[in-house]
């Protein structure tokens, strides 16, 4: 069982590389202006979580699963060829609402300010 810096190793090189692969190789118009958030590979290397967003937000979110989906048989080969491991764990999608969430709380922690700086002037 790898430790876990092999791990995070592990999963650092599939991120990068499915991001090189977004950017130069995969066309699907489904998968046009996302990114890869984070990639957790679990301890015996039988599957990688890649956890990805977009920059509409959640509107396009099943949309762009089901085309990762779709071309996950692809993405798994091409990541094989380029992350050297024996066995290649099998890949699973998920959506990540962190950065939409973080985008709300910064709206409300600005309208707080302003709020805040137009109460103290008279």
């Amino acid at each position: 069982m790898p430790s876990g810096l092999r791990l995070q190793r592990i999963a650092d090189r599939i991120r990068q590389e499915f991001s090189d692969m977004l950017i130069r190789e995969i066309s699907d118009p489904r998968l046009q202006l996302i990114y890869v958030t984070d990639v957790k590979v679990d301890k015996e290397l039988t599957y990688a979580d890649i956890f990805v967003s977009a920059v509409e937000g959640t509107i396009r979110s099943k949309e762009i699963l089901n085309g990762l989906e779709s071309a996950s048989g692809f993405i798994r080969r091409t990541l094989a060829g380029r992350v050297d491991l024996r066995v290649f764990p099998r890949l699973r999608f998920h959506w990540d609402p962190t950065p939409e969430n973080a985008d709300r709380i910064e709206k409300v922690l600005a309208e707080i300010r302003q709020k805040g700086n137009s109460a103290g002037k008279p």
